[in-house]
Parts: C-alpha cells; sequence; structure tokens
C-alpha cells in the first residue's frame, strides 16, 4: 500500500486534532489473550507514519500494564501524538470477573496521578471516565476533571458508555470533546439518542469495537472453540455457541461488498463505521484495536473505501439481526441505562 496519511479532524469543538482513525491500545496488553511486544510496537510505529495519531488507553487496561508499555512510545513522540486514557474501572481484587467503577474526586485525583506516572507526560491529551457510576452525580464527576484541565493535567474530557441525557449534563459542566462507545455493524444502539445529542452539542463520537471485537473480520467463529483461554471474548455473549453460528451467517453481505470492493471483511465493516460521519453529520473516529502493522495497514486501507447507497442498505438490517447482547451484562453501558 501506499503511504498516504489518513486526513486529521477535531473532535468536539475545541478539542484535539486527530487522524480520521485512531488506533485501540487495550489488546496489546490485555484482554484478548497473549501478545508479542515486539509486534505490538511495529504496529505503533506504522500507525505514526501512516497518520493515526490517537492512541487509546485505559489504567484499567492490565491493570496500569498497556499504560507502561506506550509510554515509550508516546514519550518519543510527544508532540505528533494524542494520548487518550481513562479512569473508572478496576477488578474487584476478591473475584477478578467482578469490576469495580468509581467516579467520585478523590478516585479520580488518583487516578489522573497513577496515569501521568505511568505514561511518564506531564498531561493528558483527552482524559476519559471509563464507565459511569449513578451513584455519583455525573456533575460532581465531570467538574473535578474539570477540575484537571484548570491544573494543566488534562487538555479536554471525554466520557465512555454514557446515555444522551448523561452527556447534556456533563457538557453542560465542561466542553465534552469526544463520547466513547462501541459502534459497528453489529452494536447500534447509540443511534437511537447518543449519537444526535453528540451531533446537536458538537462532541465527536469515538467507536470502540469497530469490528466486533474482532468478530467482523471473520478471524474466528465461535470464542469458545477458536480462542484462547484468558480471552474475555469468550465470556461475551453473541460470540459462543448458537450466537455464535447465528451472527457468523449473518456475515455474508459484508463478504460480498468486500469481493466488489477488493478488500477484506474487516475493511468494509471499518469503512461503514467511518461513513457514519457522512450519514449522521458528526466527527466520526473509530479506534480499531490491533497488534500487527499489517492489520494497521488494512485498517486504513478502510478510510479510502466509500460505500454506494445500495450497498448501505444491504448492511442495514445485520444489526438488529444480531443474536446476544454485546455484554452479559449491560448496566455498565449507555444501551442499559437509556
Amino acid at each position: 500500500m501506499t503511504d498516504v496519511r489518513i486526513p486529521t479532524v477535531r473532535l468536539g469543538a475545541q478539542g484535539p486534532e486527530a487522524g480520521v482513525q485512531g488506533l485501540g491500545c487495550m489488546g496489546m496488553s490485555a484482554m484478548y489473550g497473549p501478545t508479542d511486544t515486539d509486534q505490538a510496537r511495529a504496529a505503533l510505529d506504522r500507525a505514526l507514519e501512516l497518520g493515526v495519531t490517537l492512541y487509546d488507553t485505559a489504567d484499567f487496561y492490565g491493570t496500569g500494564d498497556n499504560e507502561r508499555f506506550l509510554a515509550p512510545f508516546f514519550r518519543a513522540h510527544r508532540d505528533e501524538i494524542v494520548i487518550a486514557t481513562k479512569f473508572a474501572l478496576s477488578y474487584d481484587p476478591d473475584d477478578r470477573t467482578k469490576r469495580i467503577i468509581r467516579n467520585d474526586p478523590p478516585y479520580i485525583r488518583d487516578a489522573v496521578e497513577g496515569s501521568l506516572k505511568r505514561l511518564g507526560v506531564d498531561v493528558i491529551d483527552l482524559y476519559y471516565m471509563h464507565r459511569r457510576d449513578v451513584n455519583v452525580p455525573i456533575e460532581e464527576t465531570v467538574g473535578t476533571m474539570a477540575e484537571l484541565v484548570g491544573e494543566g493535567k488534562v487538555k479536554h474530557l471525554g466520557l465512555s458508555e454514557v446515555t444522551a441525557d448523561e452527556l447534556r449534563a456533563a457538557h453542560a459542566v465542561h466542553p465534552i470533546a469526544a463520547v466513547q462507545s462501541e459502534w459497528s455493524l453489529f452494536s447500534r444502539d447509540i443511534e437511537a439518542r447518543v449519537v444526535p445529542a453528540a451531533r446537536e452539542l458538537g462532541v465527536a463520537l469515538v467507536p470502540y469495537s469497530p469490528l466486533g471485537r474482532g468478530f467482523l473480520t471473520g478471524s474466528f467463529t465461535d470464542a469458545g472453540q477458536d480462542l484462547t483461554a484468558d480471552d474475555f471474548r469468550r465470556l461475551q455473549p453473541r460470540f459462543t455457541g448458537a450466537n455464535a453460528s447465528a451472527n457468523a451467517a449473518l456475515l455474508e453481505p459484508v463478504r460480498e461488498i468486500a469481493g466488489a470492493h477488493g478488500a477484506t471483511l474487516g475493511q468494509i465493516a471499518l469503512a461503514w463505521v467511518q461513513q457514519r460521519a457522512t450519514v449522521d453529520g458528526l466527527t466520526v473516529v473509530p479506534v480499531p484495536g490491533t497488534r500487527r502493522a499489517s492489520r494497521v495497514e488494512e485498517n486504513v486501507g478502510a478510510t479510502r473505501i466509500t460505500l454506494t447507497e445500495g450497498e448501505l442498505a444491504r448492511l442495514e438490517p445485520i444489526a438488529a439481526a444480531v443474536a446476544g447482547e454485546r455484554y452479559a451484562d449491560m448496566t455498565f453501558a449507555s444501551a442499559g441505562r437509556e
């Protein structure tokens, strides 16, 4: 492929400028089974060469290991990139299958200091609330985040998996640059209320898992059979058993459209997400995750694919036919609280 850099867009009215596609870094350290650090470093380097400048991590990924892994790359290219990290999630020390969510001010202040130290930087470009703690008023949470901006520890604010009402309440306290939520051919629940609210407020959408955690690429068909025991996709309802079989059949139109474009399944799935910017009239910067430079090149190639109206129409029914929820417990996602 050519080394043409992807174009840039601004996240939010006053947010950072970044390439129209970012890079999700979670899998380089956690959640998706064994990783090769040398391959992951090569993926980071290749992404930057191609104009991918938004790098997405969180203190939860590998319990800080992902931030530590990324730190040398971030420091070496500090003026070229947008660092996005998150707070709010941790593991229950008594049960690693359970998560704890905290949005209270003391926790946020401890979290930001921890991230800054692990990342080895003086300021975080985009700081997200990773999940919503309904026991803490969102105005209080965002108020504390806004104080971090005033103190020079954070430049811009983001939210992840919030409802439209939560987004509006937060934005009234301090401008929100971006909302991160799952958005793909398989996951479209945010289109009902969150996307219209983001468009109204001038907030960018940063879709995570735009490739359906790899399922939309055809790289696996049943997580229970195809993935390692430490891969958390084995715990997600739509990727195992009868659900996985039913959902695999939904990929046929994606496969046919890919053939017409001389593209991969993943490129068509990503092109669909990238095209939501035009379809829905707002800034959209997906952050597909990968650990390989070749996949980075493939993903970036999707930014040069434009789907026809007919192709979009063929893809339209897929999400409604998907079997299984995207999480076993949807209360932590925006759709679970709308």
